[in-house]
C-alpha cells in the first residue's frame, strides 16, 4: 500500500508540475497580444493652412486619390436591406466623395466620423469608447452607428435620400 501511496504522490507532483509549466507558457504568449482597439485619428479640415502648425502634416497612409462623383441612380421600390457587422474597432471606409467635408461626431458610447458630401456620405471610421461595442449599418441612402454597453444605446443616423447628408445622434 505505501508504495501504490508514493506512485500516486509522484503522479501527482508530475501532473501538477507539467500544468503549472504548460499555463505559464501559454500565459506569457498571450500577455504580449493583449488587444487595444485603435483610436480614430485627428482629421484635419480641408481649409486648414498647414503653415500655421509649424510644419507640412504628415502624408497619410490612408490618402485616396480624388474619385469621380458618384451618379445617383432611381430608388428602387423595395427599401435594401441593411447588412450590419460587428466591429470591435475602427471601421474605415474609402471615401467616395473627395470634394465632401469631414465630420467627428463624438459621443458617450464612442467616435464616429463621415464624409459629407453634397448627395451622399461614407463612413470615414468609428470607433467605440472603452468598454462599448459597436454594429454598423450601411444602405445606398443611410448609414446607422450603434454604440452599446450593458442596456446603454447611442446610435448616430447619417441620412441623404431626401437631400444633402444630415447626422441624427440619438441616445436611449
Amino acid at each position: 500500500m505505501r508504495r501504490g501511496l508514493v506512485h500516486v504522490l509522484a503522479w501527482l507532483l508530475a501532473t501538477g508540475a507539467a500544468v503549472t509549466l504548460s499555463w505559464w507558457g501559454v500565459h506569457t504568449v498571450m500577455a504580449g497580444t493583449a488587444y487595444d482597439p485603435p483610436r480614430a485619428l485627428p482629421v484635419m479640415a480641408v481649409d486648414d493652412d498647414p503653415t500655421t502648425q509649424g510644419s507640412k502634416p504628415p502624408a497619410s497612409a490612408t490618402s485616396r486619390p480624388p474619385s469621380p462623383s458618384p451618379t445617383v441612380s432611381p430608388r428602387p421600390s423595395a427599401t435594401p436591406t441593411p447588412t450590419p457587422s460587428r466591429t470591435p474597432a475602427a471601421t474605415p471606409t474609402p471615401s467616395a466623395t473627395a470634394s465632401g467635408e469631414v465630420k467627428a461626431y463624438d459621443t458617450d458610447g464612442g467616435r464616429a466620423v463621415f464624409d459629407l458630401g453634397k448627395t451622399s456620405a461614407t463612413l470615414v471610421s468609428a470607433t467605440p469608447g472603452t468598454g462599448w461595442s459597436m454594429q454598423v449599418w450601411k444602405t445606398e441612402s443611410w448609414i446607422r452607428i450603434e454604440f452599446a454597453k450593458t442596456t446603454d444605446r447611442v446610435s448616430v443616423f447619417c441620412t441623404w435620400h431626401d437631400g444633402p447628408p444630415q447626422v441624427q445622434v440619438e441616445t436611449y
